[in-house]
């Protein structure tokens, strides 16, 4: 199956009009290896760190399992870095070299990004059919349009490099009309969409072609195995989102609703309809390394969470006309702490007076004292200055009102 292919692969390069003849301006090759970085044994070879990203091929048609180290090449794109994985398929082409102007050398060869063979964004190899194991023959399938790739037992035999591992469950994002997608090889995707009214799970609300931008990193990992069936993003499962909108209507479903403080609550996460920034994911980190984090809001700023909000600082300072605590229909006012301390230290002194007159005063007959009355307020009389003294205890040392 796999040679097939390729015999039709060199025939459509080959043929008139199919950028081939004797000389084709583009030459596809098979890459066999690739330097990434330092520890690559032909580091030195290539430039070094110039260096990165040249590959070493064989040309698609050398129907051989012999590969020679002079083959390589150079990406041509410096910006856009989409550097292909072993066994993937590149087109060459021959531009001159820093040198060429003044020495006259040859030209030296650059490569575009990998062919698209599978129509995959995790990997387009086609290995060399003289070293595709028996096995793998099974993953290619004939379609209509000609052969397709689809693993549906988990094989992942073909030579991808030395970390890259096949996933047979990265699903390619469903493009709409005037869709703008990057995709990455394993779930991370860029979508500069729009509104498409009855498509898709964001255009319930607005018109079609009304903006929307989909960042994500991690597909919804119930998607399924069938890896070659495109998909749609989830806010709610993808692993780590964020969606730019513009008249929108997202499905979020918040981790807390709860807004007990609020006499009107915002509309719901799943009921706005319009220009919000939307980050989801299972953990948000904002971290100001040398700065302020700022939040401000023309409304509220609304905090929820199913357990606790926890703020750890050295100073903390809530500045507003009105604060209340336990319950928006809270009524009770604080008591202020000084003045309050002050309020009963008079009072307190006032007593003390008190249980002195008593203690001093005497019965019939004349010179008796009250001695019950009199043991009592001395008594009373000690334990008044010691409740004064500890007055003071009852301040808080963090806590300050107006």
């Amino acid at each position: 199956m796999a040679e097939g292919l390729l015999n039709y692969f060199n025939q459509q390069i080959n043929s008139p009009g199919g950028g081939g003849g004797s000389s084709p301006s583009f030459i596809p090759a098979r890459v066999y290896d690739i330097v990434l970085d330092e520890t690559h044994p032909r580091f030195d070879e290539v430039g070094q760190w110039n260096g990165i990203g040249t590959i070493f091929y064989q040309t698609i048609d050398a129907m051989t399992n012999a590969s020679s180290s002079e083959n390589k090449a150079k990406p041509a794109l410096a910006n856009l870095k989409n550097y292909p994985l072993t066994n993937e398929v590149v087109y060459l082409f021959a531009l001159p070299t820093p040198e060429s102007q003044t020495s006259g050398q040859d030209n030296t060869l650059y490569y575009l990004n990998p062919a698209n063979i599978w129509n995959s964004q995790h990997h387009n190899a086609l290995p060399n059919i003289l070293l595709t194991p028996d096995g793998q023959q099974p993953d290619y399938e004939e379609t209509e349009a000609g052969v397709v790739r689809r693993v549906t037992d988990g094989s992942t035999e073909i030579e991808l490099g030395e970390t890259f591992v096949e996933k047979t469950n990265i699903n390619p994002l469903l493009p709409f009309e005037g869709d703008v997608i990057h995709e990455g090889r394993w779930g991370n995707s860029i979508r500069f969409g729009s509104t498409v009214n009855g498509k898709t799970n964001w255009s319930e609300t607005g018109e079609n072609g009304d903006p929307i931008t989909i960042i994500r990193n991690g597909e919804d990992p119930n998607n399924g195995d069938e890896g070659w069936v495109p998909v749609v993003e989830n806010i709610n499962s993808d692993l780590s989102s964020i969606w730019m909108t513009s008249t929108q209507q997202t499905l979020l479903e918040a981790a807390s609703s709860l807004n007990n403080s609020y006499s009107t609550p915002p509309d719901t996460l799943d009921q706005y309809a319009g220009s919000q920034i939307i980050i989801n994911s299972d953990r948000v980190v904002l971290n100001s390394k040398t700065d302020h984090i700022m939040l401000s809001s023309a409304k509220s700023v609304s905090l929820s969470a199913l357990e606790s909000i926890n703020i750890d600082t050295k100073e903390h300072i809530i500045d507003a006309n009105n604060i209340k605590l336990g319950s928006k229909d809270a009524t009770e006012p604080l008591m202020l702490g000084d003045k309050t301390v002050d309020l009963l230290g008079n009072i307190l002194d006032e007593l003390s007076s008190v249980m002195g007159q008593l203690s001093g005063l005497v019965s019939l007959p004349p010179g008796a004292p009250f001695v019950p009355l009199n043991a009592q307020a001395i008594q009373s009389q000690i334990k008044l200055n010691l409740y004064k003294n500890q007055l003071r205890t009852l301040l808080s040392k963090q806590n300050k009102t107006v």
